[in-house]
């Protein structure tokens, strides 16, 4: 099983990433996909996730309105559109899979996490 997480990377406040996750070695379509950050000395906490059919998204309430999350069942891939970053947005980015059918914010429901990406938000 592999998550390869990319596209973080330094910008100001106001800007905009776009982040990608791609997915193998494992059913892509029968898993919930996530997005989860940590700061450093923070715990990780949730971002946003989607179901395989892309319906009854969630985000934390720290990002709506903000941050979309999105995937592409026929590639294995899942992004992150961060629109109006803010510094408080700087974090290690990391994408997660869950089998569960529902989806959760607890970190410890998902069974796959990549290795992160970095974002650095200045003002």
């Amino acid at each position: 099983v592999q998550l390869q997480a990319s596209g973080g990377g330094s910008v100001q406040a106001g800007a905009s990433l776009r982040l990608s996750c791609a997915a193998s070695g494992f059913r892509f379509t029968d898993h919930i996909m996530a997005w989860f950050r940590q700061a450093p000395g923070k715990e990780r906490e949730f971002v946003a996730a989607i179901p395989a059919n892309s319906y009854n998204t969630g985000y934390s309430d720290s990002v709506k309105g903000r941050f979309s999350i999105s995937r592409d069942n026929a590639e294995n891939l899942v992004y992150l559109q961060m629109n109006n970053l803010l510094p408080e947005d700087s974090a290690v980015y990391y994408c997660a899979a869950t089998s569960y059918m529902y989806v959760l914010r607890g970190a410890s429901a998902y069974d796959y996490w990549g290795q992160g990406t970095l974002v650095t938000v200045s003002s």
